[in-house]
């Protein structure tokens, strides 16, 4: 009887000390994905246009303080952060201007781009103000587009990334759906709304598979936007904005914070 409780107490012990060194080891990597640098790079879902406080030297590109990137290295406190990521950007611009902070001391890159390219904006100003047909005309172009020419211009632009930042860890951050399905909405119609939802996901998916070939991680938002899309009730996205045209369809404040940043963490 003795034994059997020595037997207990040691046991009990080695599992003690077994999970002190586990949960060492787990916040030692913690603490190691936060170690080195961070940089965001891509268009307007990562610089954080339509959340507002942008920052006046960010100029055009319209940097947030709200978007995703700034709220992760706020949170983690990588030893440099360098948020190039610009409104508009298409994957030539983030070739030519955008990975110039990249070294082999970065440790994390995240980077949305690819909609610009497949003509989102056009796609948008279409589905907004022509017919049905002509809204979903425009959609299979793009989509075209997208099966043809957007992987090529993806493995360029990952290629580089991985070139200049051989050890970082590098996700690639999706785009949500834009609209909930089934609800009463003013505005586009549902085989608009249905198309605009298809485009997404393909987008999505050619993305995702360019990604993962480079090794990469895909940061998928589809999920954390569940909910909150245009139509919803609680959107994180804008719908058409007259008043600043440029923030229509893209995250508010709290789809960058609640939409896109758990997402980055979850995979950093």
């Amino acid at each position: 009887m003795r034994r059997s409780r020595f037997v207990v107490l040691v046991s009990s012990l080695l599992l003690a000390v077994g999970t002190a060194l586990t949960g060492a080891a787990t916040a030692q990597a913690s603490s190691q994905a936060a170690t080195g640098g961070y940089v965001a790079l891509g268009d307007s879902y990562s610089s954080g246009v339509g959340a507002g406080s942008y920052i006046s030297s960010s100029g055009d590109c319209k940097r947030s303080t709200k978007a995703y990137p700034y709220l992760w290295a706020a949170a983690h406190s990588p030893s440099t952060f360098d948020f190039t990521a610009c409104s508009g950007a298409r994957t030539g611009d983030v070739l030519s201007g955008q990975l110039g902070p990249l070294s082999s001391a970065t440790a994390l890159v995240s980077v949305s781009v690819g909609g610009n390219d497949a003509g989102f904006a056009d796609v948008m100003t279409t589905c907004v103000t022509q017919s049905d047909s002509a809204c979903i005309s425009r959609i299979n172009t793009a989509r075209a587009y997208v099966d043809s020419t957007l992987p090529g211009k993806l493995d360029s632009v990952y290629s580089a990334i991985r070139s200049k930042a051989p050890s970082a860890r590098v996700v690639v951050l999706g785009y949500p759906r834009f609209y909930q399905l089934g609800t009463t909405c003013l505005g586009l119609s549902e085989a608009k709304r249905k198309a605009v939802n298809d485009a997404s996901d393909h987008l999505n998916t050619a993305i995702g598979k360019r990604a993962a070939s480079h090794g990469f991680v895909f940061g998928d938002v589809r999920s954390t936007f569940t909910g909150h899309e245009i139509c919803s009730g609680d959107s994180w996205l804008h719908s058409v904005n007259w008043l600043n045209i440029g923030e229509s369809y893209h995250p508010k404040a709290p789809g960058q914070s609640g939409g896109y940043l758990p997402v980055l963490t979850a995979n950093d």
